[in-house]
């Protein structure tokens, strides 16, 4: 009775701690250098790498690809892991780039909360905004940085306005700059009643960046910034008291109001105030209540919410990263695959630092863990001990793109199976063939026509594969359900029907006018945008989304 009365308190004091969140970002909003300096601050990493810098100095610890490396772009989500005084932070970097929204969603589908990062001179960009209605979708806490203080930018009133009116969220600055540009000296607390003065960075924001912390009140304020500075900072600190919203962390874990931090990540100024106040605020998985499922519950279990082969080059392996949802995972444990009702050894446990990873021995309900995986997982398996657990699916989306693999060595057709096999496990790209015997025709499909200069990098670096890829000219993939001749579509030249890889048959349509035309003419047919009995987001969510 006691082992179970300390097991229970252990896995409640151990899921408290937990700090499960990811980034959202319109591309160039800063979000690698605020993932770094995060690491920074959280002591994970001793120096942080300029972004600017990348060919001379290391790449960013979540970039470990060569194409993300080269371009300086997130192409896949990675996650981080590191202590901060008594949470214990899961930090999920998510591909900031529209053609990997599948991925980031995937990923999204694994958080408690989300920082929202904006660039202030361009404010709510395009691809924040679609990330935002996801992490609304699901009802994550939101929590917001303003990057790029040290430049100028739109005035911090009007992007307070502009989030509110374009996201239809509240707005709560925690702190408000002093300055702007290169005048950006500080910040101002407003729970402290404090000025946050940033010393001069040195290291080009490579180090830590200390600050002093002074009472607005104090004299020296006025003559450290200036006079008129000084009067505008109490003028405007003045208005939010009378016309601002009150901080209600209620609304905050509901999603219905936003805590805003200002500051410059690239020189490291207000990531250590954003990082305390974040963690302060932030939901553990109990408070969250994000799943189905009980955080607290003993009984183990979780669900794989990504699947990535090849991180290690040296052994080509293939890791499942698995959110854990309840109880306690203990090394080579024995749970249940739901799916096929199997149980299974989840041998070779890892935590990450993106592609640096090492044994986990244990790991609660919050925690992202990484197991080796021989082919048993799929994208969204759920893995228990005690009674099996319901958890909502990980939808599939249709694709966009298209394109005909050709391999230039016939000789290498296995291996290329073998990488395609693998890479559409991941939900990288997916894959079809023609249902006809000797067409040995193979088509991808990708959500972003990015996804197939990575397909042929990763190929050619992971699998030894080169390949051409002929754009095909359909916009639509609707897999087809009820009785169909494929003959009747093969006679158009705006249809092209395929297989998939569990030989359901899918259609590819050339344009809008072809897919309403058939809808019409085949009504007795339905024409999914996902597989039969597969999730999509208005299945999840009670709404579609357009990524």
């Amino acid at each position: 009775m006691n082992d179970t009365l300390d097991i229970s308190r252990e896995i409640e004091r151990e899921v408290e701690r937990r700090r499960t969140f990811a980034i959202i970002s319109h591309p160039d909003a800063g979000k690698t250098t605020l993932t770094e300096k995060l690491l920074l601050y959280g002591g994970a990493i001793h120096q942080a790498g300029s972004i600017k810098s990348r060919r001379a100095a290391r790449h960013a610890v979540s970039d470990w690809m060569e194409m993300e490396k080269d371009r300086g772009i997130s192409i896949t989500s990675s996650v981080l892991q590191f202590p901060y005084d008594d949470c214990a932070v899961n930090l999920l970097d998510t591909p900031g780039h529209a053609d990997f929204s599948e991925d980031t969603y995937r990923t999204l589908g694994a958080a408690d909360s989300a920082v929202m990062l904006l660039d202030c001179a361009n404010g709510v960009e395009l691809q924040t905004e679609k990330l935002y209605r996801v992490c609304s979708m699901r009802n994550l806490p939101i929590f917001t940085f303003i990057n790029k203080m040290d430049r100028y930018g739109k005035e911090p009133l009007d992007l307070m306005e502009e989030i509110e009116e374009e996201l239809g969220i509240d707005t709560y600055p925690m702190n408000w700059p002093v300055g702007m540009g290169k005048d950006f000296q500080g910040v101002y607390d407003r729970r402290s009643e404090e000025v946050l003065l940033f010393e001069e960075d040195t290291t080009h924001g490579q180090e830590i960046v200390d600050f002093e912390r002074v009472s607005i009140d104090n004299s020296e304020i006025e003559r450290i910034i200036g006079r008129r500075r000084y009067e505008e900072l109490l003028e405007e600190v003045e208005l939010l008291e009378i016309a601002g919203d009150s901080l209600e962390p209620d609304r905050v874990i509901a999603g219905e109001q936003t805590p805003v931090f200002f500051g410059s990540a690239i020189n490291n100024f207000g990531v250590q105030p954003f990082l305390e106040g974040f963690l302060e605020m932030a939901p553990s998985p109990v408070e969250g209540q994000t799943y189905p499922v009980d955080p607290k519950r003993e009984d183990f279990s979780g669900f794989v919410f990504k699947i990535q082969a090849n991180m290690d080059p040296n052994h080509r392996d293939r890791v499942a990263f698995v959110r854990l949802l309840s109880g306690k995972y203990e090394r080579d444990m024995h749970a249940n695959l739901q799916r096929e009702e199997r149980e299974l050894k989840l041998a070779y446990p890892k935590q990450f630092m993106a592609q640096e990873r090492e044994m986990a021995e244990e790991a609660y309900a919050g925690d992202i863990v990484g197991l080796h995986d021989p082919g048993y997982f799929k994208i969204g398996d759920v893995i228990s001990t005690g009674e099996p657990v319901e958890v909502p699916g990980v939808p599939r989306f249709s694709p966009e793109h298209f394109a005909v693999v050709e391999i230039e060595d016939a000789l290498r057709r296995k291996k290329l199976k073998k990488g395609l096999d693998q890479l559409a496990e991941e939900g990288a790209i997916q894959v079809f063939r023609q249902p006809r015997k000797g067409h040995k025709e193979t088509v991808v499909g990708a959500v972003g026509v990015l996804q197939f200069e990575v397909l042929k990098q990763r190929l050619k670096n992971e699998y030894d594969v080169e390949v051409n890829l002929r754009t095909l000219d359909f916009d639509y993939a609707r897999w087809v359900e009820g009785n169909f001749d494929p003959d009747d579509f093969r006679r158009h030249n705006y249809t092209k029907v395929l297989v998939d890889q569990d030989d359901l048959p899918i259609i590819l349509f050339r344009n809008d006018w072809a897919l309403d035309r058939c809808q019409n003419q085949y009504s007795t047919l339905n024409f999914l945008p996902n597989p039969p009995g597969t999730p999509g987001l208005e299945q999840l969510h009670g709404e579609s989304w357009d990524f």
